[in-house]
């Protein structure tokens, strides 16, 4: 699927039943198929399928701490699924193709890596990381010079509001707006925790229900405080949220396993019981 004369190529349905070959043009080809006879896949916008990249970059993410090599496989797939739907459907615009996307992968690749090839020289990964931020900054110079304007915290990337949060404060932290240690970031999270506390105590449910939007902003604060203390620790808050998550889930499966071995359900236990098997769950977490 050549680009040399700039012409968008749209890839011909796959005639019969595919066989899984895994070559990428077979697999644009039997994506051009669905586009064709499938009607959920027919009905789909590139806006429409923004929920689902999120969902299967989220889902992948699962699949790598889960350590399982056929899940990680079909997640990998999902994702990859989610770049040649939406370059099928970009491709059937006469906007751009595939080979249009992974040639300006490849040529973004290069021109971040001067110190691979080019004979600039650096010396460990820290300095690699300083090399890149310059040489995205001249990128994004040369996006203001076609009118792209943007102000300083605009260049966070969508995602998940914990990894956003933790981009903010880094992209803030390198304009000077930060405390030099961790001490004045625990304290702004006790600050936060104490202003949630006021909303929240000594008052009825109805009377929370009354302020749900301050409780909401004063929860928000809490948590990104709270991203911020992780963030000076130099750990990944969103990577700390989903081991979290992971441990949660598992803990949980074993209290449902230690159920229906005494031939009972959850539905059918009660809080005492399941907190006792939570507790079992975490002693067996240190002796295995």
């Amino acid at each position: 699927m050549s680009i040399s004369d700039n012409k968008i190529t749209v890839p011909k349905p796959v005639q019969g039943t595919p066989d899984a070959t895994g070559e990428l043009d077979d697999l644009l080809a039997l994506m051009a198929r669905l586009r064709t006879d499938c009607p959920w896949d027919k009905k789909q916008t590139n806006h429409s399928l923004i929920p689902y990249a999120i969902e299967e970059a989220y889902e992948l993410g699962e699949a790598v701490q889960s350590d399982d090599d056929e899940d990680i496989k079909g997640e990998l797939g999902d994702v990859l699924l989610q770049v040649v739907f939406h370059c099928q459907m970009y491709a059937e615009q006469g906007r751009f193709d595939m080979s249009d996307v992974i040639s300006t992968l490849q040529e973004k690749l290069v021109r971040r890596h001067p110190h691979v090839f080019e004979a600039e020289t650096l010396k460990d990964d820290a300095a690699v990381k300083v090399r890149w931020d310059e040489i995205k900054l001249e990128e994004q110079q040369a996006r203001e010079a076609r009118g792209k304007s943007k102000r300083r915290l605009d260049q966070v990337k969508a995602g998940s509001a914990l990894m956003q949060a933790q981009d903010v404060q880094k992209q803030a932290s390198k304009l000077g707006f930060d405390w030099e240690g961790i001490a004045g970031a625990v304290d702004k999270l006790d600050e936060e925790i104490a202003e949630l506390k006021h909303e929240l105590t000594d008052k009825s449910t109805i009377e929370v229900k009354a302020n749900i939007r301050e409780v909401e902003k004063e929860l928000g604060d809490c948590m990104f405080a709270l991203v911020n203390v992780a963030r000076k620790l130099n750990l990944d808050a969103e990577a700390a949220t989903l081991t979290c998550v992971h441990k949660f889930k598992s803990r949980f499966g074993y209290i449902e396993e230690q159920l229906e071995l005494s031939g009972k359900r959850i539905e059918d236990s009660d809080i005492t019981e399941m907190d006792a098997l939570w507790e079992a769950a975490k002693r067996h977490e240190r002796s295995s």
